[in-house]
């Protein structure tokens, strides 16, 4: 049976989101076609999430070098079962970062989304690099089972006065590729996620693009570092703040 007509204010919804409207109904259910496409859609985001992060070439790709570490999490059950471990660098990979008294580090992480960094992170990082000529950036850290804190034991450990986290986001049945940045101020363990600035949706061409994207992280980077400070002290326009004063 074919799907039944959809009206033409339906049609131009449709062509300005990537949301699920005016759908229609077959008696009182959805269409078939409805119905496949929530199916499917739903099987990309639980294999976004299940998907092992792959990083064979990505050091060619961004042309820097790359430290793969991981968190305490031991596998993907493990890491979905027990956020606190995701936060927590394992010890053994913790040796394999030195201190270099740069001012960023740049940690890739899978997140709730390997597939988000298989698709986005290589150009992400390359926008990023090319907005911020002059910065000491630390050797990029790809980092496995992660959450968005474990971001801050990194950046402690190679002595960085900045950590951007680019990491999977949670899929949705429309985005299973979502990337989000957290960048936050004098990283250590126990900071919390009020003491972070996000840009999140970066999957172009449904979210924002890289340069797009970019250009955002950037400025928010230039201006904590600026002002000492990133999280709810610290909007997009923060060059239009006035100074941290003592005590405020």
């Amino acid at each position: 049976m074919a799907d039944p007509p959809v009206p033409a204010l339906a049609w131009r919804l449709r062509s300005l989101t990537q949301a699920r409207v005016a759908l229609g109904r077959a008696g009182q259910a959805l269409p078939t076609r409805a119905l496949l496409d929530f199916q499917l859609d739903h099987a990309r985001a639980r294999d976004a999430v299940h998907t092992a992060l792959s990083v064979k070439g990505f050091a060619e790709a961004i042309g820097r070098p790359v430290t793969e570490v991981r968190s305490r999490a031991k596998d993907r059950s493990d890491y979905l079962k027990r956020p606190d471990l995701g936060r927590q660098l394992d010890p053994d990979d913790a040796a394999k970062l030195a201190r270099n008294g740069g001012t960023l580090a740049i940690v890739v992480a899978d997140g709730l989304s390997a597939t988000a960094i298989h698709n986005h992170a290589a150009s992400m990082v390359l926008a990023l690099v090319d907005r911020l000529p002059g910065w000491s950036i630390a050797p990029v850290i790809l980092a496995r089972q992660a959450r968005v804190a474990l971001g801050d034991a990194i950046a402690e450990a190679l002595g960085v006065d900045l950590v951007v986290i680019l990491i999977g986001e949670r899929p949705g049945l429309t985005a299973p590729d979502s990337l989000g940045a957290y960048i936050t101020w004098q990283p250590r363990p126990g900071r919390r996620d009020s003491e972070r600035n996000c840009v999140s949706n970066i999957r172009p061409p449904h979210g924002l693009s890289y340069g797009a994207a970019a250009d955002t992280i950037a400025r928010l980077l230039r201006a904590a570092r600026e002002q000492g400070r990133t999280g709810v002290e610290l909007k997009d326009g923060a060059e239009r703040q006035p100074p941290l004063r003592d005590g405020s």
